[in-house]
């Protein structure tokens, strides 16, 4: 499982011209899902993803978390993280989960980090055509692979 996380002041996500999601300050974050992620994924990158000390702390050192400033959440799916590119130049996305495995597992850490926050996490549709809108606030963007553990 794979995120890319940016720190933002305000992130929406659309789909057909309607606002499906949108957040103040917070992080907007695109998850990938390969066939092999499961719970322990979910459990190990939900919990890095509301402690992450990403934000600034009096002193405007990046010394708080999403709890730490009461952050929201969009979190976006994102099957285009998994693409290979070794081979020409047409993305392999083979990586990536199909709908059947990735969209349950996608609920679970919504659900998950719905468990965690004081806010709901927003999220756009599983495999919609969507329009994402961000004000990147550093900018700050992280990437955390959850097989890249140590």
């Amino acid at each position: 499982m794979k995120l890319v996380i940016q720190r933002v002041s305000e992130a929406s996500v659309k789909i057909d011209g309607q606002i499906k999601g949108d957040i103040g300050l917070g992080l907007m974050v695109l998850i990938g899902i390969e066939d092999e992620d499961g719970q322990d994924d979910i459990d190990w990158l939900s919990n890095k993803l509301a402690n992450l000390r990403v934000f600034p702390d009096e002193n405007e050192v990046m010394n708080k978390s999403l709890l730490d400033v009461n952050g929201e959440v969009l979190l976006i799916s994102q099957f285009t993280l998994h693409a290979s590119t070794k081979k020409g130049n047409r993305p392999s996305y083979i990586k990536a989960a199909k709908p059947d495995v990735s969209i349950p597992l996608y609920e679970k850490f919504v659900a998950k980090m719905n468990s965690i926050l004081p806010t709901e996490v927003q999220t756009g549709e599983f495999g919609a055509d969507m329009k994402v809108s961000l004000i990147n606030d550093g900018p700050v963007t992280i990437i955390i692979d959850s097989k890249n553990k140590e």
